[in-house]
């Protein structure tokens, strides 16, 4: 049980702007005339299309299947028709487009047959497998695989159900605590039993006392040995490492996870989406998303996943000075660069915008080092180093102060005297050193191809070489052979190629003499009268040309009218084909 709180590093207390949503009940958004369901929920992975243009599917549907060990399927929010598979814009700083399913609805909501799944039945890897088929991951934002996080099954003593919801504007978790209170406890249960867990703790921050009750109710009636504790309202108290640390005292450092001390953190969201997908057996195809900001109709709506925001923000009624809106929390969100993309699973809040609302910043003056964005750093960061660092594109020094340690919560950009944007900073240096190991990693393998290809040239030139001497050998002992038993008893030659040569002169006409006519059958008597005729007088060149080829034994003198013979034969030999 936990004894007492523990104090973070930094922090701090912005006005949190929670009851513009949340008093209303959560309404369900109707459904809009299309849907663009990405296959990449995150950026970690990403799903294998399993439909095509034009076929019907059914509401819980898988249209993607998983990839990868951190990949989730992707599902039909609803019934209707696949009109289209194609790359449209992402919910993302960069507008980047990503592969995504349109489906037209049909109005009827027909659900494929889907039933409980009996936990206690299968084994745990069939669990995990359950929850990676019904596409469950977090929905405090950063959509990790829930069925990755459980991990073993083993090593983890206490769960963490994060109800914090900490950053301002944002009441989508409050909402959910405060309406679905049992089915969070009994999803949260689940995750207990999953990964092993003997302590379960809920963290609500102290300024959600209708949740916090409602939690408390919940653990009441279910009998569980549930702890549940108000936390300090304290930006970033929500942060996963934040929390770990005000509950229990452990600090998680860079690069390690929850699990290594023994500790693991789901949101409220996720545990509820736990729940629907082993009591209902129902993917997850919804979330809750506050509406907010510059709006006339303030508050929280169930949304399919794949809901177009431009489709969504009218049920919010922005004003007419909207001139903006921001995707998650104004201090972790962005400005949208378009209206025409989709709700994912880690959409959780749209802020309406005005200049009123959010004044433009202040004009960015000279850092004064005056230290207060390293007083407010939850990680313990000295930011105005980091800034220069990244100014001045010192990126290995910005790395030996801990840069990635940074998560990014803009309360330094927030406390800063000389309204320095420190996270866009921080952001470009992250992604400069992404992009510069990414391009080392290209020519590390680069580099590699090129030295194995000079290793495969000089292994098949030694290979070629091995070749020609062992021919080389190979003809010399022949050589040996030939001239051996083709010289005459009683002679010797001075030259063995010569006799090589000779050899197989011989051979090739041998060969040739060997060679039978072909396409003979069926020919007339006159085409076989010229045939034989042309082969005697063949005959008569070869007995010729044997005899000029003979040694002459009456030395030079005689030879010459044999030859002149000879000459005037093979003369006529063309003209007496051609006459033939």
């Amino acid at each position: 049980m936990i004894g007492r709180l523990f104090k973070f590093h930094g922090g701090i207390k912005p006005d949190a702007h929670k009851n513009e949503s949340a008093g209303p009940a959560i309404q369900r958004a109707p459904l809009p005339e299309r849907l663009v369901v990405p296959l990449r929920q995150s950026a970690r992975a990403t799903a294998n299309c399993l439909v095509e243009v034009g076929q019907k599917v059914l509401k819980g549907e898988r249209i993607g299947e998983p990839e990868g060990f951190l990949g989730t399927a992707v599902h039909a929010p609803t019934s209707g028709t696949v009109v289209d598979i194609a790359r449209h814009p992402m919910a993302h700083p960069s507008g980047l487009d990503t592969e995504c399913v349109v489906i037209e609805p049909d109005g009827e909501e027909r659900w494929i047959e889907h039933a409980p799944f009996d936990y206690h039945a299968a084994s745990r890897e069939e669990s995990l497998a359950w929850l990676r088929d019904c596409g469950i991951v977090g929905l405090g934002g950063a959509t990790f695989p829930s069925h990755v996080k459980l991990g073993k099954g083993a090593g983890v003593e206490t769960l963490i159900l994060n109800g914090a919801e900490c950053e301002p504007w944002i009441t989508c978790d409050d909402r959910l605590m405060r309406e679905r209170a049992a089915d969070i406890l009994a999803g949260a249960t689940i995750l207990r039993e999953l990964i092993g867990a003997r302590e379960l703790v809920i963290g609500i921050e102290d300024n959600k006392p209708e949740a916090i009750a409602a939690m408390k109710e919940a653990v009441a009636a279910s009998g569980h040995g549930v702890s549940v504790v108000a936390v300090p309202a304290l930006y970033p108290a929500g942060g996963e490492k934040q929390l770990i640390r005000v509950l229990t005292g452990i600090e998680i450092a860079y690069g390690k996870l929850g699990g290594d001390y023994g500790v693991q953190c789901f949101n409220v969201g996720t545990a509820h989406a736990v729940y629907r997908a082993f009591a209902h057996g129902e993917p997850l195809i919804s979330r809750i998303v506050t509406l907010t900001g510059n709006v006339d109709n303030a508050g929280n709506w169930e949304v399919l996943i794949g809901t177009p925001i431009q489709d969504l923000l009218p049920l919010a009624r922005p004003r007419p000075d909207t001139d903006r809106t921001i995707l998650g929390g104004p201090m972790m969100g962005f400005a949208l660069p378009r209206l025409d993309v989709p709700i994912v699973k880690g959409s959780n809040c749209l802020i309406s915008a005005s200049p009123k609302l959010f004044p433009p910043a202040p004009p960015e003056q000279p850092c004064i080092r005056c230290t207060e964005c390293a007083k407010a750093c939850p990680a313990e960061l000295q930011p105005f180093e980091l800034y220069w660092f990244s100014r001045s594109r010192n990126f290995g020094k910005a790395q030996e102060y801990h840069l990635f340690d940074c998560i990014e919560c803009g309360c330094c950009s927030y406390v800063c005297p000389a309204h320095i944007p420190l996270v866009d900073y921080f952001r470009f240096s992250k992604s400069e050193i992404w992009a510069r190991e990414r391009d080392k990693a290209a020519a590390d393998q680069a580099r590699e191809r090129f030295e194995f290809r000079n290793f495969r040239q000089e292994r098949e030139k030694a290979e070629k070489a091995a070749k020609l001497a062992a021919k080389a050998a190979e003809t010399r002992a022949k050589l040996a052979e030939t001239s051996t038993a083709e010289t005459p008893a009683g002679e010797a030659t001075d030259d063995p190629k010569k006799a090589l040569i000779a050899a197989a002169l011989a051979r090739a006409k041998a060969q040739k003499a060997e060679v039978q006519p072909q396409n003979t059958e069926n020919l007339s008597p006159q085409t076989q009268a010229e045939i034989a005729d042309i082969e005697a007088r063949r005959k008569v060149l070869a007995a010729t040309a044997a005899t000029t080829d003979a040694p002459s034994v009456a030395g030079p003198t005689a030879d010459a009218p044999a030859a002149g013979t000879d000459a005037a034969a093979a003369s006529a030999a063309p003209d007496a084909e051609t006459r033939s």
